[in-house]
């Protein structure tokens, strides 16, 4: 248990790193026109597909490994 308590913040830096890296690189479908309310309505049907797909999964993964994670120390915390 002494060896998770030592790993968990390292590992919560890597899954931080990641997920800030996996959420810059997605590309977003709304340009200037669409953040001022000027986007067509084609926007909305975008299906997203080979790394883009990857990406936006990899990004849901990390950030929930990333909450359990902060959970864990938490409760590793506590019971210290």
């Amino acid at each position: 248990m002494n060896l998770v308590i030592q790993i968990l913040p390292y590992a919560e830096i890597v899954l931080g790193v990641l997920l800030i890296l996996a959420i810059l690189l997605q590309q977003t479908g709304a340009g200037v026109g669409g953040a001022l309310g000027g986007g067509d309505s084609a926007s909305f049907q975008h299906t997203r597909r080979g790394f883009e797909k990857f990406l936006f999964i990899f990004s849901i993964v990390c950030a929930v490994l990333f909450a359990l994670s902060a959970l864990l120390a938490i409760i590793l915390k506590a019971n210290s």
